[in-house]
């Protein structure tokens, strides 16, 4: 008994040893679960940050992609804008070998210096004759013109006139006939009367007849005279024809002797410009009289001055102009290349902030849905939606889920069961943004136990009422929720079979048999 006694009294002495030692155990455990608690915490937001760094570094990326370019494009338009300096500087460099060429030009043009006064004196003479002569012409076109409208006039009015004789014979034929027609029918009423009875009758339709037979003759001298008046009209008509074709031809004269007269002063004009002359000057020059020594003095004025310039490039100017073309050219380019950019830029811009609207837009109905969806499917607990960057366009979304019962957290922390809810929550939440006719769901009740799966029962038949759902199950819970049942069986082995089963009509079967 002693001994009993003293092993019991071991026993209890290590079962108390035994029992601080699983306290310290326990509390070790708790610590141990609570640093592994705080670890995942710490892990996740380590997770969140190295998600954030690596949407800097792909904007990073974006940026140095876009640059490239740029600097690409730059490149090759510093290329192309040295490869038309090359080429102005050839240009430039070739114009050394016209002068030359220009001087030789010039000792000519002193030589026919005096040919060209002489020539411009003529030239001048011919000129005012034109001058004279077109005006002449001028003159006689003008009054073809007015005789011309005077005699379309006149047509006028004999058209005028025919129509109305037309009209007025048109409305006297129609009187004739009318007049013709009663007539008729009153003697054929007269043929049918009795002589008898109807004598008094018979004096009235005769007197009848009379009056009218008298409007009928009117009626035809109207139209004799109207007839007469046309035949004048008409023969008035072409009396202007005939005057209009003299006074045509004549028009057409005039206007080919006009147009002659313009080109010849034309040609006088050109030959004036080429020969470089100023005309008010020459033609006081001829009114004053000046002879040909004063002429020749004035030229060897000019041929002084135009030694004293030196060498000219007389292509300069050609020169000259083609790089203002190419420059203006240039220009034009530059500022469609900038205006097009701009208006890029401005349409990226105008995409950025309503891509960014509609997504903060989006974003936060799903979100607020979420926020509902995720205490229904869990009787409980809080979600929400969070984005891991500032730009919208470029940042990730981070779910954050809270079942009830359980601190805060990234869904990463939850179980399989707990993961299935929030996604369903989440699904569901962007499904209610803009419902579809209907919608399937594949074995999505398969983490769930049967509780939770009642409670997405619950949400599908709420959610049924505006869309149909399909969806594949081996849950009995789900199952029955559903209206039709699609099975397959294999009663005989490599042969499958589809059964399909109406719910409702079953139930009211049962009813029926109970």
């Amino acid at each position: 008994m002693l001994s009993r006694q003293r092993e019991i009294e071991t026993l209890d002495v290590e079962v108390v040893g035994r029992r601080q030692v699983i306290d310290a155990l326990r509390a070790a455990a708790e610590e141990q679960a609570e640093r592994i608690v705080s670890e995942k915490a710490a892990l996740s937001a380590l997770r969140v940050e190295v998600t954030g760094l690596q949407h800097k570094h792909h904007a990073l990326q974006v940026e140095s992609v876009r640059l490239t370019e740029q600097t690409q494009r730059l490149t090759q338009r510093g290329e192309q804008i040295a490869a038309e300096l090359a080429e102005i500087a050839e240009q430039m460099s070739a114009e050394a070998g016209h002068r030359e060429e220009a001087a030789a030009n010039l000792a000519r043009f002193g030589e026919e210096a005096g040919g060209f006064a002489r020539e411009l004196e003529t030239a001048l003479e011919l000129h005012r004759r034109a001058q004279a002569e077109l005006d002449q012409q001028r003159e006689i076109a003008q009054q073809a013109e007015r005789e011309l409208q005077e005699a379309v006039f006149q047509a006028k009015t004999s058209s005028n006139k025919i129509a109305e004789v037309e009209r007025t014979i048109a409305a006297a034929g129609d009187a004739i006939e009318r007049l013709r027609q009663t007539l008729a029918t009153e003697e054929e009423a007269l043929s049918r009367l009795d002589e008898s009875p109807w004598q008094s009758q018979l004096q009235i339709a005769l007197s009848l007849r009379g009056t009218k037979e008298q409007a009928l003759a009117q009626a035809r001298d109207a139209l004799e005279a109207t007839e007469a008046q046309l035949k004048e009209v008409e023969q008035e008509r072409m009396a202007a024809e005939q005057k209009l074709g003299p006074l045509r031809d004549r028009i057409n004269e005039v206007k080919l002797k006009e147009q002659e007269a313009r080109i010849n002063e034309e040609q006088y004009a050109q030959q004036l410009a080429e020969a470089g002359a100023d005309e008010a000057a020459l033609a006081q020059a001829l009114e004053k009289g000046t002879r040909s020594g004063s002429l020749q003095s004035e030229i060897n004025r000019l041929n002084e001055e135009i030694r004293s310039l030196g060498a000219v490039n007389l292509a300069a100017l050609e020169e000259l102009e083609a790089a203002r073309e190419r420059k203006t050219y240039l220009d034009a380019q530059f500022a469609d290349l900038t205006s097009a950019m701009a208006t890029l830029e401005d349409a990226i811009r105008r995409i950025d902030r309503e891509t960014r609207e509609r997504l903060q837009s989006t974003f936060d109905e799903v979100n607020a849905h979420f926020a509902t969806m995720f205490p229904a499917l869990f009787g409980g607990g809080n979600a929400k939606l969070l984005l891991t960057g500032e730009e919208i366009l470029d940042c990730g979304i981070q779910v954050i889920a809270q079942p009830p019962g359980k601190k805060n957290s990234s869904i990463h922390l939850l179980s399989g069961g707990e993961k299935a809810l929030t996604a369903m929550a989440l699904v569901f939440s962007i499904f209610k943004l803009n419902p579809a006719p209907f919608c399937m769901l594949d074995e999505v009740d398969a983490p769930l136990d049967d509780h939770n799966t009642g409670r997405f029962c619950e949400l599908v038949k709420k959610m049924a009422e505006h869309s149909q759902f399909v969806f594949i199950s081996h849950n009995k819970i789900t199952m029955e929720l559903a209206n039709q049942l699609l099975g397959i069986t294999m009663q005989e082995p490599g042969v499958s079979r589809v059964v399909a089963v109406d719910i409702e009509a079953a139930m009211k079967l049962t009813e029926e048999a109970a």
